[in-house]
């Protein structure tokens, strides 16, 4: 690319939808070492609406670009790159620099895309090569672009609550994660509850695959409902992407269980009972997302078994507005996509 060529991106001049605009930036030079990607597909994530609504890095600079998570073609690579070529399709990962084990602190905070790195609604970005992966093959773009946060958060609570086949998770709604983890946890031979506030969504998932739905509205002790559904056992792992109802998926869970909280869709608030977490020795674990490693594993599995995402919807560069007020209202089920 010749230095000084423009592309088209969504800016925020403010914290407010409203604020979106669609603007130019000069296309990113290629260092050693990087790819530049054309950007054909992004989606959007919570994250992305907390940041642009300030209930989630309050203090980003502005203007910035949202989003983290997308999928395009290597059209340059940077002097030294051997892990892709051009035209490889690729997706770069969320915390770059996060290769494997556990990430570093500078790393959580700092090295994140759509904040406080760059994000991805834009035409173009450059990523170092080793900070991106090979989508399934079996995947679209827009598919392949839901991948990052949402299926990885999903495949790294199952991993960390050590899934397997006989076991009963409990998935909170019917976003990307939760859809997510509702069909790894199935791949892994394990039976999947859902609770929504929707009675046509939990129709829906049970068509997925999902065994047990169940209507928080019309059952706001959920929690009893799960006990219930499970012959007063409990369920194994809790996939927890509200937040405040971490006190009712302590109750929900079996002794010994595991609940991954990912979340705070529902509020960053819950006061718990420490008794409640020691008597039946539950394991609460944060889930940050995951490292290249694992992001890999899991397009391995997701290739071999075909597995397709929830595609909500998928809305142009220049309608991107929509797509976050859709994301605001809790319209959609499973992933929005965008087309750039």
């Amino acid at each position: 690319m010749l230095p000084g060529t423009k592309m088209r991106a969504v800016e925020a001049t403010d914290f407010s939808i409203d604020a979106l605009a669609l603007t130019e930036r000069p296309v990113p030079e290629v260092r050693r070492g990087e790819i530049l990607l054309k950007i054909s597909a992004a989606s959007l994530n919570y994250r992305d609406f907390a940041i642009l609504a300030q209930k989630y890095m309050p203090k980003l600079k502005l203007p910035y670009v949202p989003a983290s998570d997308c999928c395009g073609e290597v059209i340059e690579i940077g002097e030294g790159v051997t892990r892709f070529k051009e035209g490889d399709r690729v997706i770069p990962v969320y915390t770059q620099g996060w290769h494997d084990g556990k990430p570093t602190p500078q790393q959580r905070t700092g090295r994140t895309l759509g904040a406080p790195l760059s994000g991805v609604l834009q035409e173009y970005i450059a990523v170092p090569e080793e900070d991106a992966v090979h989508p399934p093959t079996n995947l679209s773009d827009v598919e392949a672009a839901t991948l990052p946060i949402a299926a990885l958060t999903a495949w790294s609570a199952l991993q960390e609550g050590g899934v397997k086949s006989g076991d009963v998770v409990l998935v909170q709604g019917t976003g990307g994660v939760a859809l997510f983890a509702m069909q790894f946890a199935k791949l892994a031979g394990a039976s999947v509850i859902v609770v929504s506030s929707s009675d046509e969504k939990l129709a829906r998932v049970k068509r997925m695959g999902a065994d047990v739905g169940i209507n928080y509205r019309a059952h706001p002790e959920w929690d009893v409902a799960v006990k219930e559904a499970t012959g007063g056992r409990g369920v194994d792992i809790v996939v927890e992407t509200a937040g405040s109802t971490l006190p009712k998926s302590l109750a929900a869970v079996t002794f010994g269980g595991f609940i991954g909280v990912i979340g705070f869709v529902g509020g960053g608030q819950a006061e718990i009972s420490v008794r409640s977490v020691i008597g039946p020795m539950i394991r609460v674990q944060g889930i940050a997302v995951g490292s290249r490693t694992r992001f890999e594993a899991m397009n391995r599995a997701i290739a071999a078994h075909q597995l397709k995402p929830a595609v909500d919807s998928t809305f142009d560069l220049d309608h991107v507005a929509d797509a976050f007020r859709r994301l605001e209202h809790g319209q959609h089920f499973g992933k929005i996509g965008i087309k750039i």
